[in-house]
């Protein structure tokens, strides 16, 4: 894995971030018809993003060199794998059926990924391979589903909707921009 490498997913990630993020901004994060489908079509776009990040997390074993934490990305990846299906299928199946229960477990899929990349970020820093802002920066892009679900239950959907599209652009789309200009920060893991 090179630079260029690292920079692509970083872009990815960043343009999965403000996509899912404008959509949140113009039609919250529920949205009701077809801004509900664009909010669920922009968060596959998002998950995509998390797809690249997880990529470079595994490619530089950024949690370490053991089993368990190369095991640990491979499940986020199964469970990250599974929301982007209910993305998907939420996105573009008629109302009667993507509202059917059989959904209902995929769509749990869903916080399950947000709360592994939580884990997997305070893994990362423990693990001290990555270096400089890209150690710590995961702790903040990766809190979003502990930040923004909290602000939706209190304050409801009115404000939480720029809470949760400002924590994507200030923590997922900068933690991208952040892989885009120090890759050598994730490159060269554990040398120092």
């Amino acid at each position: 894995m090179g630079a260029v490498a690292v920079r692509r997913a970083g872009a990815g990630l960043t343009a999965g971030a403000l996509t899912w993020a404008a959509a949140i901004s113009v039609f919250g994060s529920t949205g009701v018809g077809v801004g509900e489908r664009v909010v669920d079509l922009t968060g596959l776009c998002f998950q995509l993003g998390v797809f690249c990040l997880l990529w470079v997390q595994m490619r530089t074993r950024a949690l370490g060199t053991s089993r368990a934490a190369a095991v640990a990305l491979r499940v986020e990846a199964v469970v990250l794998g599974v929301a982007s299906v209910w993305s998907l299928l939420h996105g573009v199946l008629p109302d009667d059926l993507k509202n059917g229960a059989w959904l209902a477990p995929l769509d749990m899929c869903w916080p399950l990924s947000m709360l592994g990349m939580a884990a997997i970020s305070v893994k990362l820093a423990a693990a001290g391979r990555w270096r400089g802002l890209l150690r710590w920066w995961p702790l903040v892009a990766e809190s979003w589903a502990v930040v923004t679900v909290p602000s939706f239950l209190l304050v409801g959907e009115d404000l939480s909707r720029w809470v949760g599209a400002g924590h994507l652009v200030i923590g997922y789309a900068a933690f991208g921009l952040l892989l885009v200009t120090r890759p050598d920060d994730v490159l060269n893991s554990g040398k120092g």
